[in-house]
């Protein structure tokens, strides 16, 4: 079975393509088959993972997306590219805003990236998907195909006091379209827990949300090691391997596999 994970936030700046990045490649460390798909137009993951101009690509999610809508035949090999750390992935670039509005008319638009996935799922064992931070028709389709939501949150008060609009339209996908999502949960980044203005952060999440929403008992670090990785194309893994992100993002992973 493949388990499709949605890493969602319509706040920008929360570690979203970190946690994407670093789960995936954690996952593959664990000798999971993994598939990491970037649906974000600033293509920040495809980045990420070694791609400096992403604009400049061919083959990517937009194309994709165009080409299930057309019910034309894609090939494989001409999209999922291989990162050298073992996963998977598909890239993407600002041509995905233009595929987001054409979507707007167009027939069952909420699982046209759920056909496409019916089609590779059998392939790998997990699928994470880097999602835009908006909540617009691209992320629907994340959330429309995925049986988990995880929702990083950057320890500080605004942020967190936004989360209630996501949460909003994971219940609506669930719902309407989607009746198998959950929440996988939520994972605070760049923590600081020198200081008790991150500790008192902790407690307003968990009182806040802690009824409706799993809070994972592992947290992501401040580190600017960590914003490092995304100028080198590599993982925290390789980039500072015995730095406390990187045994922050093994804990995290060892967390979901238990999970799952």
């Amino acid at each position: 079975m493949c388990k499709v994970i949605a890493i969602a936030n319509q706040k920008g700046g929360v570690a979203k393509t970190t946690t994407t990045l670093n789960l995936g490649i954690g996952l593959a460390r664990e000798g999971r088959k993994v598939l990491l798909i970037d649906a974000d137009p600033q293509g920040s993951l495809t980045v990420c993972l070694g791609i400096q101009e992403p604009d400049q690509l061919d083959n990517t999610l937009a194309d994709i997306l165009t080409k299930t809508v057309n019910e034309e035949e894609i090939r494989l090999e001409d999209f999922i590219r291989t990162h050298e750390e073992g996963v998977d992935f598909i890239p993407a670039n600002i041509e995905l805003s233009g595929v987001e509005v054409s979507l707007v008319n167009v027939m069952s638009r909420e699982q046209i990236l759920k056909q496409f996935l019916e089609t590779v799922k059998d392939k790998y064992e997990t699928v994470i998907i880097d999602c835009m931070p908006s909540l617009g028709m691209i992320t629907i389709n994340a959330l429309a195909c995925a049986d988990s939501v995880l929702i990083p949150v950057q320890a500080s008060y605004l942020p967190v006091k936004g989360l209630q609009q996501l949460i909003k339209t994971i219940t609506r996908v669930k719902r309407q379209i989607n009746p198998g999502l959950e929440i996988e949960g939520m994972l605070l980044t760049m923590v600081d827990y020198r200081t008790n203005y991150a500790k008192d952060i902790t407690e307003a999440v968990k009182e806040t949300y802690g009824s409706q929403i799993r809070l994972l008992k592992n947290y992501i670090p401040m580190s600017v090691r960590a914003a490092e990785t995304s100028i080198e194309g590599t993982s925290i893994y390789k980039h500072d391997p015995k730095g406390k992100v990187a045994k922050a993002y093994e804990d995290l992973t060892k967390e979901i596999i238990k999970l799952n």
